[in-house]
């Protein structure tokens, strides 16, 4: 039977349901799975940096500070989901960066591709590992562990739909807190 995951990034609370068929079976993949075990999301951070056209420019220029931003943009958008966070970076650490779900990885004197392909390797279960990158070579390795993955240009998307989102959300709740303030003094004019 050959299998299918299909990836949906905006559904969040929904959990994993696996529809089968007699010569298919779908995994609709969500962030937290049937059992309960939260999805391990390992991003490639120098390949999802190269996606990100404000990171690029910075990176050229400040490595810390398109890491630091990265860091910042991944906590925003991970806050309040479970789930587990490697983020692999080249090279060495300069200063300390932190993300909350999870750890950073730096590759020291190699490159971070054969780490991330250690982590998958030696998980207990790669079903549960979302591979961010858009790097062919490991997007093949992750495929055959079983592992669901996500480029980095269809990650940025996410991003950017979930940053719209929180400000369409920001501006409903201003207009309503708003419209409060109207009627209060209206209602003062009235008496």
């Amino acid at each position: 039977m050959k299998s299918l995951d299909i990836y949906y990034p905006g559904f969040f609370s929904a959990r994993k349901q696996i529809i089968r068929h007699s010569s298919f079976s779908f995994n609709i993949i969500t962030e937290e799975n049937l059992s309960g075990r939260m999805n391990h999301y390992i991003i490639d951070g120098n390949n999802l940096i190269g996606r990100i056209p404000s990171l690029q420019k910075i990176h050229k220029k400040d490595k810390h500070t398109s890491r630091e931003q990265l860091v910042n943009i991944l906590n925003r958008y991970f806050a309040g989901k479970k789930l587990k966070l490697t983020l692999h970076l080249d090279g060495h650490p300069n200063f300390p960066l932190s993300v909350s779900k999870g750890k950073i990885e730096y590759s020291m004197n190699q490159p971070s591709d054969n780490l991330i392909r250690n982590e998958i390797e030696y998980s207990k279960n790669p079903r549960l590992i979302i591979l961010i990158t858009s790097d062919r070579s490991l997007m093949n390795f992750a495929k055959v562990c079983s592992c669901t993955v996500i480029s980095s240009d269809e990650f940025y998307k996410s991003i950017l739909k979930s940053s719209d989102n929180n400000d369409e959300e920001s501006r409903i709740r201003q207009l309503g807190n708003e419209k409060g303030e109207f009627l209060k003094l209206f209602q003062e004019r009235k008496k």
